[in-house]
């Protein structure tokens, strides 16, 4: 099947432009014609263009100088030159200069369509590698990763609970990546499009706290020189993420109830009553049920936020995640740092394997930047590790892993961890990725990848 694109026909005289407007347009490509190279820049700055054909030969501005433009202002952007036989020497500088090809006037209208064809091809087919390599490079920035059993139990949580409107408590250690997987259920939501504000409740006092969340009115308190909506107004319509819920007092703990039950409350000093359409995401590392029995925490309120919960493990508990983790983080330090690393030792590799992380995935993103930083060599040893974390690591000597290191074993990575994460739908998982979904077809069958309901589905 031809694939559509927006191409821009230049060339001085009417009938040529015209008639291959018509041509292509039996192709089903969307056209846009302009008289000399200054027309067609002016159109180029406020249309999405695919491909441009232009004759060399022009008033104002001619195709040489209008190709070089948009060579150094435009990305991957194919230029096909069109010439007259006395000019053949000048298309081929030309295409030395960067034109993609050159026809010769009379233009064969089959040959432009094939040459039209694979233009077009190998331009979708660079911006596809182009966004999977951003994909894969970026894949640890905001995102929870991770294809053990248990982060795809998770994944499966979320991917249920994230179009809903119910309230969810993620519980976990620090350093798990309860913020990330807020992160998640936002994205996935029907009000990813809408305000999205996150309160770390422990940061501030509870004076401030309950201004920050409820907003307050002019000379409500000294310093109060002027009307503040709160964290909460400022989420109507949309997600407030509220983390360390556990911290708040009792009493901002009876106002929240209220929000949550009634979806309505008053700015401090304030008497109007402010109603809201929002979903609330809480986390915390307490144990609130322990709380409950201590008076520490209401139990009303627990049960209004409880509605879902999520329990993320801490790095100890899914090992099999930190190979991914360890190449995703070397991955994005590498570029950060401009620093030529082309490899992780394999006593490097069981000393992060074997060391139990009680700062979780924080903490080793830590240790693997200092690493990175740190190296004098190309290849990351144990030398450039914490010496603890070797020593834990030799102490324990659990297991030794062949563990990923090159952009080819990341990428096999990332597709199958997205495939796991769509419960292997191949139309998500393409969309997540921003990869047609016939180069995701190619890229499993060359990387053969076989995960359970995922190599037989073609969805």
């Amino acid at each position: 099947m031809a694939i559509k694109a927006n191409i821009l026909v230049v060339d001085d005289e009417k009938n040529i432009r015209e008639g291959l407007g018509l041509a292509l347009k039996r192709d089903d490509h969307i056209l846009f014609l302009a008289a000399d190279g200054i027309d067609a820049l002016r159109i180029m700055k406020t249309e999405e263009i695919d491909l441009v054909i232009t004759d060399l030969r022009m008033p104002n501005m001619d195709g040489d100088t209008l190709m070089k433009t948009i060579l150094k202002e435009y990305f991957n952007i194919p230029v096909i030159i069109l010439t007259g036989h006395g000019t053949v020497e000048t298309a081929v500088q030309a295409m030395r200069d960067g034109a993609y090809d050159f026809l010769t006037k009379p233009i064969n209208l089959e040959k432009l369509s094939l040459i039209v064809t694979r233009a077009i091809s190998q331009r979708q087919l660079i911006i596809e590698n182009r966004n999977l390599q951003s994909k894969i490079e970026t894949f640890g920035k905001g995102k929870i990763i991770g294809k053990s059993e248990k982060m795809s139990k998770i994944y499966e949580i979320v991917e249920q609970v994230a179009p809903t409107k119910a309230s969810v408590l993620i519980l976990g250690e620090n350093g798990v990546g309860k913020e990330l997987i807020t992160n998640m259920i936002y994205q996935l939501s029907k009000r990813r499009d809408k305000p999205f504000i996150k309160v770390h409740c422990a940061a501030l006092s509870e004076s401030l706290l309950e201004s920050e969340l409820f907003g307050h009115e002019k000379g409500a308190f000294t310093g109060a020189i002027k009307t503040k909506k709160g964290r909460f107004e400022l989420a109507d319509g949309g997600t407030i993420f509220l983390d360390e819920i556990g911290e708040i007092s009792p009493q901002l703990q009876v106002k929240l109830l209220r929000v949550l039950q009634e979806r309505c409350f008053e700015r401090v000093g304030g008497e109007e009553t402010i109603q809201v359409d929002l979903r609330i995401i809480t986390a915390t590392n307490r144990d609130l049920k322990a709380e409950i029995e201590t008076g520490k925490f209401r139990e009303d309120l627990y049960y209004r936020l409880n509605v879902v919960q999520i329990n993320v493990p801490p790095l100890r508990e899914r090992k099999d995640d930190i190979p991914l983790l360890i190449s995703s983080f070397l991955s994005d330090f590498v570029r950060e740092n401009n620093k030529i690393i082309k490899e992780i030792s394999s006593k490097a590799k069981v000393a992060l394997y074997n060391y139990n992380w009680p700062g979780n995935v924080r903490e080793l993103r830590n240790v693997l930047e200092s690493a990175v930083v740190l190296s004098k060599n190309q290849i990351i040893d144990v030398d450039d590790l914490p010496p603890y974390i070797v020593q834990e690591g030799e102490e324990n000597n659990i297991l030794r892993v062949n563990m990923p290191t090159t952009m080819q074993e990341i990428e096999k990575l990332a597709i199958i961890s997205t495939l796991k994460l769509t419960n292997g739908k191949k139309s998500k998982a393409a969309e997540l990725l921003h990869l047609n979904r016939k180069t995701l077809h190619n890229k499993i069958a060359e990387y053969e990848i076989k995960i359970d309901g995922v190599e037989d589905n073609t969805d």
